[in-house]
């Protein structure tokens, strides 16, 4: 097991020149906490859609029902995703790495041959996920290289199917009971 190291002047903590952390193995560290895995979808007002895989999602609230995640700040959807009134968070199942890995590309049209409604702000809602949160953008926060987007959820859909996972770079599923 690797310590990890604290670093003695917290001033610099957002500093990546100055952390005695190194960030590949900091990345390895945070890759044996396994995660879903999802799509965020949002649209522009002139009807361009923007998708990506992330598996920076997480819950913040029941009351009043608010979940996260986030964008690395130079990422080409960015502009996109700062100016939607509204995301749709589509949980994908164990069966869909290829979406995963569909709109984890740079790809034009990420949405070619992928099956999808409009949801509320014209957010792309995915056929067969696993679960969907369609969300208003409430707020933003930035924090290192990231843009935290905090989302209110205005309605949800969800069935039984088995999500997709990922951990330690690779794809996976839930073994119940083992």
């Amino acid at each position: 097991m690797v310590a990890s190291q604290n670093p003695t002047d917290f001033r610099n903590e957002l500093s990546s020149d100055s952390s005695p952390i190194d960030p590949r193995d900091f990345r390895n560290a945070l890759g044996s906490y396994a995660t879903g895995v999802t799509v965020i979808t949002a649209a522009t007002p002139d009807g361009r859609q923007a998708g990506l895989t992330c598996n920076s999602f997480a819950s913040v609230s029941l009351n009043p029902p608010l979940v996260l995640w986030s964008l690395v700040s130079y990422s080409p959807s960015m502009n996109i995703f700062q100016n939607a009134s509204h995301f749709a968070i589509n949980v994908l199942g164990a069966s869909q790495q290829g979406l995963a890995k569909q709109f984890a590309t740079r790809a034009e049209d990420k949405f070619a041959g992928v099956s999808w409604k409009p949801g509320l702000g014209d957010a792309p809602v995915l056929a067969d996920a696993v679960a969907t949160f369609q969300c208003r953008s409430a707020d933003r926060y930035y924090g290192g290289d990231h843009v935290i987007f905090l989302g209110a959820v205005e309605a949800y859909d969800y069935n039984r199917a088995e999500p997709l996972l990922f951990a330690r770079g690779s794809f996976g599923h839930f073994v119940p009971g083992a």
